[in-house]
């Protein structure tokens, strides 16, 4: 038995221990090829764990999913049983970890402030997977691996997560006739669409889902909403000209998205008064500090794509507060330092493919993994953050089946205001996400 202990720092002052081992419940599935690594355990606080594994979903260097757990244990090594569980998959960006399980790996986040860890803490069996680009390194300059990386893969490989908890989740004692929530945040809502779609025509006993939490994303806009259906065609053109000219990787942003934000938030962190180097200009043309690049960059997020246009009026990852010109100046309501060490957490790369075709089905042109939308019958819950997403993801749950659905929007103001409302992360990083988001989510799964 290899056992490897590691020190990683969490909160300041703290250390959690991480250990490697080939534990019983998962032993076997290493012996037959399925996982690619022994069971990695990193102990949280208040009696939770977090498990992850590699498996390997392919041949190429980089065909490989991390798939995640965080769940309260009976013992070390021992996970309690619980009768619920939920399936994560995220978006753009930001892998599990840092979207779902925050305060691992961002210092300024109390320990059980974040998604998985509340869950977890309320005996919900928390999962989730590392989409394969996740783990691309810095260092990578060649990317035609990623060429056949798109939509139709990333479902298969939330399938592959998802097989590998209800093995687990069996071998240990749960699963049985219980069946898991998916959720899916941002472009991992396309994705969650996508394979319930698939799922829909197979047989109920096959099947793996019983419940979809959409998180702030829309599928395709309803009919009040045709310009910004426009917005996505023009996104679209602008991505599939980049693709047909060779490249693979890359998203909105442009080529390797996630550099420019860990920069801004390094820069925040360690120079905050510091001119920003960023293309941004404040009233009368002065150069806003590392710090306020970062505000307006969260607030104001939109910009960032000009002269494309975002999903909605006035999108934005965190909600701000405005100067007297109308520029956001502080966060409203996730904490600066917060959102400075998030922004650091940013995968370098992402594959181009799905980004492609998330606009395609935007701009209202047929794709092949919405036909069957409306056998997808499962209870959903649609959480939208009213300045991100919000209510425009409304619509898209009504493509559905599904005759239980509930509608979540967390706003403190009017949609007029949507700009400075709360914001696309908010709903994982603000100070009162817990009360606003997590705990309604938790009375949801628990009703269903």
């Amino acid at each position: 038995m290899l056992v490897l202990f590691v020190a990683l720092r969490a909160n300041p002052g703290d250390a959690h221990e991480v250990t490697i081992q080939a534990d019983p419940w998962t032993r076997p599935l290493v012996a037959a090829g399925l996982v690619a690594s022994s069971t990695k355990r990193e102990v949280l606080g208040g009696g939770l764990a977090h498990y992850s594994w590699k498996v390997r979903v392919g041949t190429g260097k980089y065909d490989a999913i991390t798939v995640h757990r965080v769940v309260r244990e009976a013992y070390p090594w021992i996970p309690a049983r619980t009768r619920r569980a939920v399936f994560m998959v995220h978006g753009d960006l930001w892998g599990f970890v840092p979207a779902f399980l925050t305060n691992s790996c961002v210092t300024t986040m109390p320990e059980n402030r974040s998604l998985a860890a509340f869950l977890a803490s309320e005996d919900v069996d928390v999962w989730g997977l590392d989409l394969r680009w996740v783990a691309v390194p810095d260092a990578e300059k060649d990317f035609r691996f990623m060429a056949d990386w798109n939509i139709p893969s990333h479902v298969k490989d939330v399938g592959t997560g998802l097989a590998l908890a209800d093995v687990v989740r069996r071998l240990a004692g749960n699963g049985g006739k219980d069946r898991m929530f998916l959720l899916g945040w941002s472009r991992g809502a396309t994705i969650g669409y996508a394979y319930l779609d698939g799922e829909s025509q197979r047989p109920r006993a096959l099947r793996r889902v019983d419940g979809f939490v959409p998180m702030d994303m829309v599928l395709r806009y309803g009919p009040d909403a045709a310009e910004q259906r426009q917005w996505a065609c023009d996104r679209y053109m602008a991505l599939q000209t980049a693709r047909d000219q060779g490249r693979t990787e890359g998203g909105l942003l442009g080529p390797a998205p996630g550099m420019p934000v860990r920069e801004m938030g390094r820069l925040a962190d360690q120079n905050p008064n510091a001119p920003s180097q960023m293309p941004m200009e404040l009233a009368a043309g002065a150069k806003p500090t590392n710090r306020q690049a970062a505000v307006i960059a969260a607030g104001n997020t939109g910009a960032l794509l000009k002269p494309l246009r975002p999903l909605t009026p006035g999108y934005h990852l965190a909600g701000s507060v405005p100067d007297i010109t109308g520029t956001p100046n502080k966060t409203a309501f996730t904490p600066e330092p917060t959102l400075f060490d998030y922004f650091q957490q940013a995968a370098p790369y992402q594959s181009l493919n799905e980004v492609v075709e998330t606009e395609k089905q935007l701009c209202g042109l047929d794709v092949p993994y919405d036909d069957h939308l409306k056998d997808v019958k499962v209870p959903v819950l649609y959480v939208g953050a009213a300045g991100g997403v919000g209510s425009y993801g409304e619509y898209s749950t009504r493509l559905l089946g599904s005759t239980d659905v509930t509608h979540l929007i967390v706003r403190s103001r009017p949609e007029a205001q949507r700009e400075l409302d709360f914001g696309h992360a908010d709903l994982f990083l603000a100070r009162d996400a817990r009360v606003r988001v997590w705990q309604p989510m938790l009375q949801w799964m628990e009703a269903h």
